[in-house]
């Protein structure tokens, strides 16, 4: 179900080798336009999000109940979403991009929390199991 969790990151890399290709440079690897230097900053910060979801959401998927599984895929479309609005208001300007990064964010220490929370509290004779 975390296989769709790389598509976000996938639009950005593209740009960002097609805005690299359009902005002519005597020194192609001097110093970057700032419409370069944008999706070069957002597909990094989408790889490490990606990863920390990916991972987060390996470990929530072990610890939930059946019951409740279906939030599997809601968070990885709203990641999916919430990246895409953080690259568009990113765009926009610095200042708008916070929305985005928390729509991104603050599930995932939900989820860190609660994956720490079933470790540790729920099932702790099983940890290390």
């Amino acid at each position: 179900c975390s296989a769709p969790l790389s598509f976000p990151p996938t639009p950005g890399m593209i740009v960002s080798g097609i805005s690299r290709l359009c902005f002519s440079a005597l020194e192609p690897f001097g110093e970057l336009q700032r419409e370069v230097e944008l999706h070069r900053t957002y597909v990094s910060q989408s790889v490490h999000l990606f990863i920390l979801y990916f991972f987060n959401m390996a470990v929530l998927a072990t610890y939930l109940p059946q019951e409740v599984l279906k939030l599997i895929p809601l968070l990885t479309g709203l990641f999916a979403i919430s990246r895409l609005i953080y690259w568009l208001s990113y765009a926009i300007g610095r200042s708008f991009r916070a929305f985005g990064f928390s729509m991104t964010f603050l599930p995932l220490l939900a989820m860190l929390l609660w994956n720490l929370y079933s470790m540790f509290i729920l099932e702790p004779e099983n940890l290390l199991a």
